[in-house]
């Protein structure tokens, strides 16, 4: 479930970047996974009974799911005090959470002390290249590629060189996953820009 949590996380953001996404050449970050310990045994069964923003299900999954209204994200809480954060924009929506599960933690008497070391997993941006793209042209010019129209409008293109995968849409509207950073998102942009030049005709 910490995976479907994740491609859950994912796919709505992907949603939601493929209609947010601007028409020129831009890229913003929609969503960022990141994980964490409390380095502090978490009772995990007393939390779900205490707090009405939680779901645990033992039998089918071991963490436990809780959501925070403001900033609007999710984690998954392990009994062993490990973290998994989902749905923040930034890196100060990061930490602002992680302190609202701190702070809901103190209702059941669980109470941490440390400034928990908080490790990127993965960064979804969505944005557009500012351009069109013919995706069966891409998909036979461009290596590292997957397009199944039938199945899903876009292509997925995997560059190696940023260590990135992109979703690319007909109408210039791309999701990149895979970075860890912003740096690396606007890197990654640069990157597949590069590709696309290389194998979009330029407009006279």
């Amino acid at each position: 479930m910490a995976k479907k949590e994740v491609k859950k996380a994912a796919k709505k953001a992907t949603k939601k970047a493929v209609k947010a996404a601007p028409k020129e050449r831009d890229i913003q970050v929609v969503n960022i996974v990141v994980s964490t310990s409390l380095e502090h045994e978490i009772p995990l069964e007393r939390m779900a009974a205490t707090l009405s923003n939680t779901e645990y299900n033992p039998e089918q999954f071991p963490g436990l799911v809780i959501r925070i209204k403001e900033p609007k994200t999710s984690a998954l809480i392990f009994s062993s005090g490990k973290v998994v954060c989902t749905g923040a924009r930034s890196m100060d929506k990061v930490h602002e959470s992680i302190k609202k599960i701190i702070k809901s933690l103190e209702k059941i008497n669980v109470n941490i002390k440390i400034e928990p070391k908080v490790k990127i997993q993965n960064i979804v941006a969505s944005g557009s290249v500012g351009m069109d793209l013919n995706l069966n042209v891409l998909a036979m010019k461009l290596d590292n590629t997957e397009y199944e129209p039938e199945q899903f409008p876009g292509l997925v293109y995997k560059l190696p060189a940023a260590k990135a995968t992109f979703l690319l849409f007909s109408n210039g509207k791309i999701v990149c996953t895979g970075t860890k950073s912003e740096d690396e998102v606007h890197v990654a942009l640069d990157k597949l820009i590069e590709q696309l030049e290389k194998v979009v005709p330029k407009k006279k």
